[in-house]
Parts: structure tokens; C-alpha cells; sequence
């Protein structure tokens, strides 16, 4: 491996918020040369084609493992102050909450209704009626977090506060990183690895399908990073990463909403389902559901249900296929527990796949494979944005120090599963 003043072409796989970072710290690292080292990242389909740019964006200091949360945690209010983060990905200080609520035959209405225009547009009739206002404090429910049923909520425990809780808007956050990371350097390829060449047990090469032309093409190659989320086993097979897909809908509520993310425990009616639509809830209903729900800023709120295995792993992110029942499903729960939501606009509905470590270890596993110049960044669940900015920075090192220095991560040395 070659010496970090040495000549280097560095290629990373993947486009998502793992690699994009992974880019940017590279193109920020004290020892990068442009004139000496040259970064490609290398994507299949297009930058934040899978979950980054499909996920929650949830920061959270309590997230997991804890030897990169910190890290991470803080690059993210450094990203965001350096590159004005508000603006440009959505970057926000919030409030995190578990909620217990019992939901609503679909149809009914609680007294905070909603009246429309002579546009067609919402109007609140009224505040909230002082007995629902008084419920919604017994349940001890926020002052603020007003864009729930008062018959619905039951019990609010918080989990984060504004100290150890944000989010980010996962595809604003992984493209900006990506052309942060272009603008210093790295150059960007759309195009499928075929394969990672290698000899003497050290990389040489990488070999990719472009996408534009379909003509196969090889690039030199000093040192590989892999970090293709859930393709990461197609690209390096011993790699013990598996798939999960998940669904999630983007809601525009009848009004904004204040800034909350929140892991709801809903118990559905009996009679509880929706009737007469173009797209209806199928199958059974489970009497307790779960639904995710993250409110974001400019009037969007997102939310996400609980992943399956039902459909294997596609062989690109643009081959996803998305469960128009199992959205409606989510859509469903939520307006069963939020007027506002029941009555906004869905603006997304959506599904990608989250990686996954098949071992003992839940990973995600960042660091070198046993073959000089292949390093590993993948299987990081649900909390690849949360920990992109951190994992970026430790691949850096690795690359151009030939250790990781801002964290103890012995724990998620790809060589304990390999």
C-alpha cells in the first residue's frame, strides 16, 4: 500500500450516505493531494438511489454502537455549521418521544376539525377544546405536540431532547455530501462493478459495467473501499451482509406540525380499515402496530412501518418495487391517531432495502478486509445517515494513516466475521 504523499487512486463503491461521506472526508483529509490522489466513487444506479435517500434522518447521541455514535453525532453539527446544513440538507435540533396511542375507526374525526375554504384550502375551526387540551396534558403529552387526537394519545415518554436528538433530510444530506466531496476533487462514475481485481492479496483494480454506454471498463486501483449498503455481498461475497426492505410515505399535514420524531405503539379497532379507495389496506391487521413518524421542516412529515424479507434484494436500487398496500398501511395508521395527517396530502410512497450484519456481531463492520488496499464500511441497519459523517471520517484515516484514530472500533473489524 502506498504511502498517504504517494500517488494513490482511490475508488469507492457505492453511492449512498456511507460512500458520499466516505468521499468528502477523503477530499478533506490533511494528507489529500488532488495532484497525487485521485478519488473515484463509483455508484450502479444514482447517488441516494436507495435507503439514503429513502430513510428517516434521525440523529440521535443514544443510537448505536456507541464507539462512533459521539463522533458522528458531533461531525454532523460540524457538517452543518461549516455548510449551512439548515438550508441546504434540512439539519435541526428536535424533541424524541415514544407514544402510546389507541387509533381510530378510520373516517372518524376528533374535535380539532378542519374546514375548508372557498379554495379547497384547511382552516382550523378552533384551538383545541379545553377537555381535549386537558387530556392531552394528563397524558402528559408536550404543550407543543398538538397534531395528535386528544381521544387517541394515552401515554408520551421522552426519549431525546434537542441536546441529544436531530435529523436531516437523508437525501439533501447524501447528494450535498457528494458534491461537496466532487467539488474538491472526487469524481463521481455511474456504472455496476463487475468485479474487484486482485493479486498477491492486494487490490489492483476495479472493473464496472457504465451505465450510460454498458461498455465494460477497468480503473487502477490502490485502495477499494466497499460500502454498497445491501449490495455489498453482490460486490464482495464473503461479506456477511444480508437485506431488509422497508416502506415509508411522505405526508404534507393540513398544517405544520412542530418538530418531533416519534416511535408510536398504536392498538388498531377491530373495525378499524379503510373502504371505498383506489388503493385499500389488504390482509389481517395486527392489533398492535408501530409506525415511525418524523416530522420535517417546510411541512412534511415522514413515516415508516416495520421491514420484511418477502421480496429478495433486486439487483439495482432503480429495480426497487414498491408495496402500494403495505404504504397504504402506514398511511392508515397514522391518520388513525392525527387529524392533520388523515387529512394532508401523501406525497411519496417509497421502499428500499437496509443492510444488515449476519453475525454475532450486529455491526456495521468498518475497516480493512485482510487484503492489503480492500477496506470494508457496511451493514449500518437503520442508522447509516446518523453515522455516515462518523464512518466517512474513520475511512479516511485508514486510507491515508493506515488506522482509524477518532474512535475505538476494534468491535467492528470486518476481519472478526470474515
Amino acid at each position: 500500500m502506498p504511502g498517504p504523499s504517494e500517488p494513490r487512486e482511490i475508488v469507492v463503491i457505492g453511492g449512498g450516505i456511507i460512500g458520499c461521506t466516505t468521499a468528502y472526508f477523503l477530499t478533506r483529509h490533511p494528507s489529500y493531494d488532488p495532484s497525487k490522489h485521485k478519488i473515484t466513487l463509483l455508484e450502479a444506479s444514482k447517488i441516494a438511489g436507495g435507503a439514503s435517500g429513502k430513510a428517516g434522518g434521525l440523529l440521535a447521541l443514544w443510537a448505536y454502537p456507541s464507539n462512533i455514535v459521539p463522533l458522528s453525532y458531533r461531525l454532523h453539527a460540524e457538517l452543518a455549521k461549516e455548510h449551512g446544513g439548515a438550508e441546504m440538507w434540512g439539519y435541526r435540533r428536535i424533541h424524541c418521544g415514544q407514544l402510546t396511542a389507541k387509533g381510530r375507526p378510520l373516517g372518524a374525526a376528533s374535535g380539532n376539525q378542519m374546514k375548508k375554504d372557498e379554495n379547497g384550502e384547511s382552516l382550523s375551526l378552533k384551538k383545541r377544546t379545553k377537555e381535549a387540551i386537558g387530556t392531552l396534558r394528563a397524558a402528559g403529552i408536550p404543550r407543543d405536540l398538538d397534531w395528535f387526537s386528544a381521544d387517541s394519545v394515552k401515554d408520551y415518554s421522552e426519549m431525546g431532547d434537542p441536546d441529544t436528538t436531530a435529523q436531516v433530510h437523508p437525501y439533501q444530506f447524501t447528494t450535498s455530501m457528494a458534491k461537496l466531496a466532487e467539488e474538491k476533487g472526487a469524481k463521481i462514475i455511474l456504472g455496476q462493478v463487475i468485479d474487484i481485481g486482485k493479486s498477491n492479496n492486494t487490490v489492483h483494480s476495479v472493473t464496472y459495467k457504465d451505465k450510460e454506454t454498458s461498455e465494460t471498463k477497468t480503473i487502477p486501483a490502490t485502495d477499494v473501499i466497499i460500502s454498497a449498503g445491501p449490495w455489498t455481498r453482490e460486490v464482495y461475497p464473503p461479506a456477511p451482509i444480508s437485506a431488509m426492505r422497508a416502506h415509508s410515505v411522505t405526508i404534507r399535514p393540513s398544517r405544520p406540525v412542530s418538530a418531533y420524531a416519534l416511535f408510536t405503539d398504536i392498538s388498531l379497532p377491530l373495525d378499524f380499515g379503510r373502504t371505498g379507495e383506489k388503493v385499500k389496506s389488504k390482509g389481517s391487521r395486527a392489533k398492535q402496530v408501530t409506525p415511525e413518524i418524523y416530522a420535517r421542516p417546510n411541512n412534511e412529515v415522514y413515516a415508516c412501518g416495520e421491514g420484511d424479507t418477502l421480496v429478495p434484494l433486486p439487483k439495482l436500487s432503480d429495480d426497487v418495487v414498491t408495496d402500494d398496500a403495505r404504504c397504504q398501511d402506514i398511511i392508515d395508521y397514522v391518520s388513525s391517531i392525527s387529524d392533520e395527517m388523515r387529512d394532508g396530502e401523501v406525497t411519496v410512497r417509497q421502499a428500499c432495502y437496509l443492510p444488515n450484519v449476519d453475525a454475532a456481531s450486529s455491526g456495521p463492520l468498518i475497516g480493512e478486509t485482510g487484503v492489503k488496499g480492500l477496506l470494508l464500511a457496511a451493514g449500518h441497519t437503520c442508522w447509516g445517515i446518523q453515522n455516515g459523517p462518523g464512518t466517512g471520517k474513520l475511512i479516511s484515516e485508514f486510507v491515508f494513516e493506515g488506522k482509524a484514530k477518532s474512535a475505538k472500533i476494534g468491535s467492528l473489524d470486518p476481519r472478526n466475521v470474515l
